[in-house]
């Protein structure tokens, strides 16, 4: 009992004023937003931007994702060079202090999705005398809340890339459908010049609405297929139902074109000169609606591309702890001396029994 006792009284000393203390300040952040992530033609009609139809795991991931950003070096790497916690751990490099602050790292993720983020750190040998404990507390906390600034950091670059990629793909089409709007116009004004006025049925002038609109919903999903194509697969489902549209949207098409009971009037039944004008204004109209909603888009994604706004949720923002984390001094003086008084016990029933026997053999 005296030797438990006496390596207790020295665990309890060696923990109260040798031993580092660790502190953690959490900080907590909301999860991401739930959106629609393909809501297709509806959503950009209403005003959303073509960059929601690319992968936006950086915009509508889930909070599981965000975890692996958190673990990962590009984070880590931040916080590191901001902190310059290559000297803290007295690492070789910055990849090593990057290892180092990964394994202090405590990361914890709720069934609703909210995230708790620490960081375990620890003041030198004998604080009590050689540390300054206000200045370790408010150092853990700025390493928890610079770990948040790193997620933010990185979602916005993930963010503007894929604008910019947006940007640059609806930049190539803008191109496309103005020089294609250009001619229309250019042929529907020599049309007139030549064949002066030419007044077209009431009825025409309804299909070629109809027909112009059908026309441009085919070019607006040909540009949402464009889009997703080079980053999903074949049979990813919502590609299989952009195509399964177009090729709907092109059948409805095709029925101003060959004349059917469905259409009052049919193009075919107009006399020529009529015929080309309402072909002339269709196009017009077509590639004038989708270069309006192409321009309006490209400012939006040139926006989203340049801004510079906080896509984190802070919940509750990381601060000086009150307690430390560890060693929790009278917990482990106890565990250490139960864990002791049973090896000593082992050790001199152990040696009882050794002795006993050596005796009963000593008497044979």
């Amino acid at each position: 009992m005296t030797i438990t006792f006496v390596s207790a009284i020295v665990i309890f000393v060696y923990l109260l004023l040798i031993s580092p203390i660790s502190y953690k300040a959490p900080v907590t952040i909301l999860p991401p937003a739930e959106q629609d992530n393909m809501g297709g033609l509806g959503t950009l009609l209403s005003g959303g931007d073509f960059s929601a139809l690319l992968p936006s795991s950086f915009v509508q991931g889930n909070s599981q994702l965000f975890l692996e950003i958190l673990k990962s070096r590009s984070a880590a790497e931040y916080v590191v060079k901001k902190h310059n916690l290559v000297k803290y751990y007295s690492a070789d490099n910055i990849y090593a202090a990057c290892d180092e602050l990964r394994n202090d790292l405590n990361l914890d993720l709720s069934k609703e999705g909210i995230i708790t983020l620490s960081v375990n750190v620890s003041t030198i040998f004998i604080p009590i005398f050689l540390s300054n404990k206000d200045s370790v507390k408010s150092f853990a906390a700025s390493i928890s809340n610079s770990y948040i600034e790193s997620l933010d950091k990185i979602n916005r670059e993930k963010i503007s890339f894929k604008a910019k990629r947006a940007r640059e793909y609806i930049e190539n089409q803008l191109l496309l459908t103005k020089s294609q709007l250009d001619s229309a116009e250019y042929r529907l004004m020599e049309f007139q010049k030549k064949n002066k006025a030419i007044s077209l049925p009431e009825q025409l002038k309804t299909a070629i609405e109809g027909s112009a609109q059908i026309k441009s919903e085919i070019i607006k999903t040909e540009i949402e297929i464009g889009l997703l194509e080079p980053n999903l697969k074949e049979d990813n489902k919502t590609l299989v139902a952009l195509r399964k549209k177009l090729s709907e949207l092109k059948q409805e098409y095709d029925k101003f074109e060959i004349g059917t009971e469905d259409y009052l009037v049919a193009f075919e039944n107009v006399p020529e000169l009529g015929m080309d004008l309402a072909k002339l204004l269709r196009e017009v109209k077509i590639q004038s609606e989708v270069y309006l909603l192409l321009q309006q888009q490209y400012y939006r994604e040139k926006i989203q591309e340049n801004r510079d706004l906080p896509t984190i949720e802070i919940l509750d923002e990381a601060i000086p702890p009150l307690k430390k984390s560890s060693p929790r001094v009278i917990y482990s003086s106890l565990v250490s001396a139960v864990f002791i008084f049973l090896l000593l016990s082992l050790y001199f029933i152990l040696k009882e029994k050794k002795w006993t026997i050596f005796k009963d053999q000593s008497k044979s």
